[in-house]
């Protein structure tokens, strides 16, 4: 319990941290080998955002299905973590967001829909982080399960936060392939 409550206690830092602008560093991959791989099998465009303190990230198009999205693990100077936000239009409307901290040697991350509607093509379609580390926890929601308990449906729902080595390969995939 007193765990949980610190780790929530750390988390809402990360939040409040994130919220101001900030620079993003790249962490040298060779040193960690760490990072998330975000794969389209929605048989659509999808629209990203990897976000630090600052909103104004570049938009990525991964079009049709089997494009993906690489990202290194990123930090914020202030400590905050980075937000890859997902959505099916390019205004961020209905957006999944893959969240992640890093604080070595543990990166911790989450799948948030807090953002994302009921009737979310994303839900309808299901989407699951999967890594190559056998002692991370997958985050696995399956198409039209709109309360995943795999992934953040309200700001405290922090049992949502898993955390892995930093050298972990996470992948994201949305849709049709999510459920294996």
């Amino acid at each position: 319990m007193m765990f949980t409550n610190a780790f929530g206690l750390l988390a809402s830092f990360g939040t409040l941290a994130a919220a101001f602008p900030t620079t993003l560093e790249r962490r040298d991959t060779n040193s960690t080998g760490g990072g998330v791989e975000i794969i389209n099998n929605m048989g659509k465009n999808i629209y990203l955002w990897s976000v630090g303190g600052s909103a104004d990230a570049t938009m990525v198009t991964l079009t049709s299905s089997g494009n993906t999205y690489s990202e290194s693990w990123r930090t914020n100077s202030n400590g905050g973590g980075v937000s890859i936000k997902i959505s099916t239009t390019p205004d961020q409307s209905d957006v999944l967001q893959y969240e992640y901290t890093l604080v070595a040697p543990t990166i911790y991350w989450d799948l948030s829909s807090i953002n994302m509607g009921n009737a979310s093509e994303f839900t309808t379609a299901g989407f699951a982080v999967t890594s190559n580390d056998s002692n991370c926890r997958n985050a696995i929601c399956k198409p039209g399960d709109n309360a995943c308990a795999d992934a953040y449906l309200f700001p405290t729902d922090d049992q949502a936060t898993r955390g892995c080595p930093e050298s972990v390969q996470m992948t994201l995939n949305l849709g049709a392939s999510s459920s294996n």
